[in-house]
């Protein structure tokens, strides 16, 4: 096995090469086919603070999904899946948006991505705003959603794949069965989650802002935007991956890396760090409460798969507690906001409500 890993790495950026020249390739080729076409923009969701906020997108080449419903049979869902997946992105096209006055543009890439930037200025109050997005020499304009975050209580970093919705990330088959033949209406969220997240991004006024980071693609973030909307939790930025061949470069690496982004952003603000046990978290979240001394409030990990019974999260967890930071095993949202209360992070009001939610969908 030891010799396997070591010749996959070595064989890595060799098949990253070969895919990255055939992608342009055939992208060299298809271009001019494609700019004479109909054209969509995917926005995302922009993030940042007064002084400084972006915003990524994509261009695409407009495929047609059906809108979910909960009595959708699987093999549509499937369909509809695989639509998002094979995306055919469109490079080479200008992007313009405008934000407060100040006009951002970018091309975008090979893979069809986009990244906007603007700096509006400190009088810019903390919330949502709508950014028009269009194209150049196209009169076509797409509204995107960005957060501004000003001087909040502090912020929320939560994974989402079997921390927010459930994603059987321990067994492959079962994964790939929810992922692939589920819609944004038919996937499950964990027992009071949503009322969970409500109280930590209420408290201290309703500015607490929470960023969602995880290993899925960005073909799926419609799917993902939908299912939180649909299932009233709270929304926030996404961090998701590019599809392709660097989906296999690193879990953790990719984690870090988005984290330190936010980290960075917001250099006053501690944090709240939510994942599970299923993946990498708590070896991440560990460290990155090492590298920020005084900045991690609460690791809350959702214990899927017997953590508790892991010597290796059992060591994490007390190598946190030396640090200051208590990493908490929760069976369930229950656990977790009965912490946050006695923390102060929660209200017992907010406490009742994560209560009351998880009696709701267990039959209590």
């Amino acid at each position: 096995m030891t010799l396997v890993k070591t010749l996959f790495k070595k064989a890595l950026p060799y098949a990253e090469r070969a895919i990255t020249a055939g992608d342009r390739a055939v992208s060299g080729y298809l271009q001019p086919r494609r700019a004479r076409g109909k054209l969509v923009v995917q926005s995302y969701v922009g993030w940042g603070s007064p002084q400084q906020v972006e915003l990524q997108g994509r261009v695409l080449l407009p495929r047609v999904t059906t809108p979910p419903r909960v009595g959708d049979a699987r093999w549509r869902n499937f369909l509809n899946v695989m639509r998002r997946l094979f995306s055919r992105e469109v490079a080479g096209v200008e992007i313009v948006g405008r934000f407060q006055g100040e006009e951002a543009r970018s091309v975008s890439g090979s893979d069809g991505y986009f990244n906007l930037e603007f700096s509006p200025g400190a009088g810019v109050p903390a919330g949502w705003y709508e950014v028009p997005l269009s194209m150049e020499g196209r009169g076509e304009v797409t509204r995107a959603r960005v957060q501004v975050v000003d001087r909040p209580a502090f912020g929320v970093i939560s994974d989402l794949d079997d921390t927010v919705i459930q994603s059987d990330v321990t067994s492959v088959p079962r994964m790939l069965m929810t992922s692939l033949t589920g819609n944004a209406r038919t996937r499950l969220p964990f027992p009071g989650v949503g009322a969970f997240y409500h109280g930590l991004v209420q408290q201290g006024g309703g500015r607490n802002p929470i960023f969602y980071v995880s290993s899925s693609p960005w073909n799926f973030f419609d799917l993902l935007w939908q299912f939180l909307s649909y299932r009233q939790i709270p929304l926030g930025p996404m961090f998701l991956r590019n599809w392709g061949f660097d989906l296999l470069a690193g879990h953790g690496d990719y984690k870090h890396g988005v984290i330190e982004r936010i980290f960075a952003r917001f250099p006053d603000m501690k944090f709240v760090l939510v994942g599970d046990s299923g993946e990498h978290d708590p070896q991440i979240y560990a460290e990155v409460v090492h590298r920020h001394p005084g900045r991690v409030l609460a690791v809350y990990i959702r214990d899927v798969s017997d953590a508790a019974a892991d010597s290796a999260v059992l060591k994490l967890r007390e190598e946190v507690q030396k640090a200051g930071v208590e990493l908490v095993l929760a069976a369930d949202s229950l656990y977790a906001a009965s912490h946050a209360m006695a923390m102060g992070l929660i209200t017992p009001e907010q406490m009742r409500r994560v209560q009351r939610s998880v009696g709701r969908q267990y039959g209590w």
